[in-house]
């Protein structure tokens, strides 16, 4: 293993984060990895910047690889409608082409690398993506629940866990900047490729969530724990905590704060299940968590017309549920959606004691 600083040390970020470990690919993924790469960020970059190099990678995407373009083109014709639940709103998106990430069986997939779909060597023949910081590859997600939406795969078969690549997440909000979002689902909950270490990203805005977070009526018990603030929020029909800070470092130590005093209260080994959206403006770095109790709702597992094919991730409690079949889409109503976001947070009395733990 290498070591190197960030290519621009006296930046705040860079400060914060410090010294970062660098994996070598594996010496025969290096001609593959030469092969897909369109574009190289290191973070040295100027002009276009990593937003510019993903939205270029899109377009060029678009026009030489089929199966992108059939499913951004396929985004025409989603249909959506907002449901008013008691204190919040959502929207449903019906996304047939998300069948099959909706219907995933996480306990199997990805499990062996020599069938992991974000593996080098499985790659379609023509994709590329940017290769992000040594480390990642970031490519455009085939099946898009928005018009730009990209996965930041690792470039190793490591598994999903966040404790240790928080920072990655991070650095890659400051990288994408302002009017972008990353985010993380947990491998029990949301992501498609639970074997595989990955983020997503897209442009922001597109969340109710973005709205509601801002909503100082909504904040529950504000407080400062090493300079970030922490708080809940109230009346969004599942359990949300938001970390805002300056400090790259004391963000991430919270967080792991948090992660560990879950892990305490439920009596886990693994990571707590939780979705994590990640914002950067100006100098500041806000994290909005999404505890979780389970995966899927009771309903998911019925036989028949009773059965309603959800499956939340990060945006779906995020306020954009998607509905991959259209009867769920038509028939799902603000007591139906209150239901699933109630079955699958976590409960309050328990993210208020691992919040205390903190303290």
């Amino acid at each position: 293993m290498d070591l190197e600083l960030f290519t621009n040390p006296s930046s705040k970020v860079n400060r914060g984060m410090g010294r970062v470990i660098r994996r070598r690919p594996k010496e025969d993924h290096v001609s593959i990895l030469k092969q897909k790469t369109y574009a190289t960020f290191d973070g040295g970059e100027r002009g276009k910047g990593l937003p510019g190099l993903c939205l270029d990678l899109l377009s060029e995407q678009k026009k030489t690889w089929p199966d992108l373009r059939r499913g951004c083109e396929s985004l025409r014709d989603i249909r959506e409608r907002d449901v008013s639940c008691r204190g919040f709103s959502v929207r449903l998106q019906h996304n047939p082409e998300r069948i099959k990430n909706t219907l995933a069986d996480i306990a199997q997939t990805n499990a062996n690398e020599r069938e992991c779909f974000l593996c080098l060597e499985h790659l379609p023949e023509s994709q590329k993506g940017v290769f992000y910081r040594s480390e990642y590859l970031i490519l455009c997600n085939p099946r898009p629940i928005f018009p730009a939406h990209f996965t930041v795969s690792h470039l190793e078969h490591l598994g999903q866990a966040i404790a240790e690549e928080i920072r990655t997440l991070l650095r890659l909000l400051a990288d994408f900047g302002s009017g972008w979002t990353a985010f993380y689902n947990g491998p029990k909950c949301g992501a498609s490729a639970p074997h595989h270490l990955h983020f997503q990203a897209a442009p922001s805005g597109r969340m109710i969530i973005e709205r509601e977070i801002r909503e100082e009526k909504r904040f529950v018990e504000p407080r400062r724990i090493d300079g970030v603030l922490l708080y809940r929020l109230r009346d969004l029909g599942r359990e949300v905590v938001v970390m805002e800070g300056d400090d790259p470092i004391a963000v991430e130590r919270v967080f792991k704060g948090l992660l560990d005093a879950l892990r305490r209260v439920l009596m886990l080994a693994e990571e707590p299940m939780m979705n994590v959206a990640g914002f950067h403006e100006g100098e500041k770095w806000r994290l909005v968590i999404f505890p979780r109790r389970k995966h899927r709702p009771d309903a998911f597992f019925r036989k028949g017309d009773a059965r309603v094919v959800v499956s939340p991730g990060l945006i779906d409690m995020g306020g954009v549920l998607v509905t991959p079949v259209e009867k769920d889409f038509e028939r799902l109503n603000a007591a139906a959606v209150e239901r699933i976001y109630g079955e699958v947070s976590l409960g309050a009395k328990i993210l208020k004691e691992a919040i205390e733990c903190l303290a």
